[in-house]
């Protein structure tokens, strides 16, 4: 056995013991520093200190778990506007403390209802540019992240709705700190909203010169739209002069957009039972489609049939299950999770244990070719995907003093968006998370493809496991585009399988692998790893994917709280 780097002697010191580990070399990744964080009341981890704070406010000052998650989004919104806002949409799961239930929130965008499925095509019948899709009007959806927050908050807050966005108010009023993450994104010319007139506008100092990390942001627009939503409710957004300067933006420019005010005033966000399954001796509780809720599912219950469980993070045959596992799943996702609203997802077929089953079959020791769709119990017949999901989302966990939880994942879709910006405010580029095309070559419809009123397809997962008492144990998620699902999945596994903290657990290196392409942080692996990987049919790439931004939270014996925050981006884990 090669002698195990300094990071796999930090994963596992600490630890439960892991199983027995097959004779495999143990190999290391490049250590990432982050230590566990610990409360016995409260927690809030979110991808900016500046919104834990504002959550932690809204803790202390007897808030519940939901009015600090309407605080840190209206935070996150001001000073990581690259990734989410109020133009925006999200998912969350909420576990309620007092009946033990878990409730899935859908803020999803949905398409004007004047869509059609021929939104993204172009006149000589193709599928437009991405970039040019992008920047359009046609790209937004109707936002659904506030109406999503103000049900939830009128179900479980505690806090009066007006109080909520005051730390918000008073960042953008006074101004905040441009972090190193923000000017790297405004100063990147690889962005394309970068071009923007509205982006160049906002970022842009007086002197001409674009702002830098360390510089002082105001946004005195942003802070008359929270005044409003303050004394107005969700209803500021949805009608009235800031509903028609969002149509009347949208409106501007070719490829203009259908959405009419009846589009923002006719939004409602859905809530039902939480998508939950067993798994091992918990239960995982995700939302419902269209969020890939049921592929993260999936995967986890394949991965039982494996024994990557008596692995652990230094064996490469681990990491080449999870690489074979993930492409089953994601070779299913692309085929049928969409809106089901409009489509139907086989979610009971895709979960049935005798399915599962015969897809872990498919998870071996090395890779083989790149796997086709399943025919789950009760698939339609759907056409391929070739829907693109590029960076711009972020999550927050958030457990209060009574025991109550918000597991959410929310988004604006690219970084800023569409680049257009209404109220102080980024407005999405939701509806590229369509397929552009609807029809695949052989004339099936795709599951994903664009119709007026309908929701696009999400990777967003946010996750709450509860223990075999049915209580809850842990919340998780992440951004990352299509790779969030891998991303959850890789934390899962280190938590649950090989025994690591929250922290540890996220801090291991990200593997993506979908149909032939295995992406990953090549450096964080190691050139031994990388080449055992190499050698197992695994040939892993870097820069493929958005970078993971896991947040996560565990009940360790005590009733102590554990948190984590990746290391990759700016976010934070502090207890009360």
């Amino acid at each position: 056995m090669r002698l195990i780097a300094p990071l796999v002697l930090a994963l596992l010191a600490g630890c439960a013991p892991l199983a027995a580990v097959t004779p495999e070399p143990a190999m290391a990744a490049t250590p990432i520093a982050a230590t566990p964080v610990y409360s016995p009341r409260g927690m809030v981890a979110a991808a900016n200190p500046l919104a834990v704070a504002a959550g932690l406010r809204v803790l202390r000052d007897g808030g519940s778990a939901v009015d600090a998650a309407v605080a840190v989004q209206s935070v996150l919104g001001l000073v990581e506007p690259q990734s989410s806002g109020l133009g925006g949409g999200s998912f969350m799961v909420f576990y309620d403390a007092k009946t033990g239930k878990v409730t899935a929130y859908d803020g999803r965008e949905k398409a004007p209802r004047a869509a059609t499925p021929q939104l993204f095509m172009g006149p000589d019948g193709k599928p437009l540019d991405f970039v040019t899709a992008l920047l359009s009007g046609r790209s937004t959806g109707v936002p659904g992240a506030v109406a999503m927050l103000a049900q939830a908050q009128k179900e479980h807050g505690k806090a009066a709705w007006g109080t909520l966005f005051k730390d918000a108010e008073a960042l953008a009023d006074g101004g905040f700190t441009v972090s190193p993450r923000l000017a790297g994104m405004i100063n990147s010319p690889r962005i394309p909203e970068n071009v923007a007139p509205d982006v160049i506008t906002y970022f842009t100092k007086p002197n001409g010169q674009r702002y830098q990390a360390g510089d002082t942001l105001k946004n005195p627009a942003y802070a008359v739209t929270l005044r409003s939503l303050a004394a107005k409710g969700p209803s500021a957004l949805y009608d009235g002069p800031l509903a028609q300067a969002i149509v009347d933006r949208l409106h501007q420019g070719e490829l203009s957009s259908s959405m009419t005010l009846a589009d923002l005033k006719a939004y409602r966000p859905r809530s039902a039972d939480a998508l939950c399954r067993p798994w091992k001796v918990y239960t995982v509780c995700v939302p419902n489609p269209s969020s890939s809720g049921a592929s993260l599912l999936q995967a986890l219950m394949m991965l039982e049939h494996t024994d990557i469980a008596t692995r652990g993070p230094t064996d490469p045959t681990a990491w080449t299950q999870m690489a074979e596992a993930e492409r089953v799943m994601y070779a299913d996702r692309d085929r049928y999770i969409g809106d089901p609203s409009f489509v139907k997802v086989p979610v009971e077929g895709l979960l049935d244990p005798a399915y599962v089953a015969e897809r872990a079959k498919l998870i071996g020791t090395s890779a083989g070719p790149a796997p086709t769709f399943g025919l789950p119990r009760g698939a339609p017949v759907v056409g391929a995907d070739s829907t693109r999901e590029p960076a711009g989302t972020t999550h927050m966990v958030i457990v209060d003093p009574q025991g109550n939880v918000v597991s959410m994942t929310t988004t604006v879709e690219s970084v800023f968006g569409s680049g257009r910006m209404v109220g102080g405010f980024f407005l999405n580029n939701q509806l590229t998370d369509f397929n552009f095309d609807p029809k695949d070559r052989d004339g099936a419809p795709g599951a994903n493809a664009v119709a007026g009123g309908k929701r696009p397809r999400s990777s967003m997962v946010p996750v709450i496991v509860l223990d075999k008492d049915d209580k809850f144990l842990a919340a998780l998620g992440s951004p990352g585009g299509s790779a969030i699902l891998s991303y959850n999945l890789k934390a899962m596994v280190g938590v649950f399988d090989w025994g690591l903290s929250m922290q540890q657990a996220i801090n291991l290196p990200n593997i993506v692998a979908r149909g032939d392409s295995f992406s990953a942080d090549v450096e964080k692996f190691g050139p031994e790893m990388t080449a055992a990987l190499q050698a197992r049919g695994v040939a892993i790439r870097t820069g493929q994917n958005e970078t993971s931004g896991l947040h996560g939270v565990i009940v360790r014996p005590g009733g102590v709280l554990e948190g984590g925050a990746d290391p990759r981006r700016e976010g934070v884990a502090k207890g009360l």
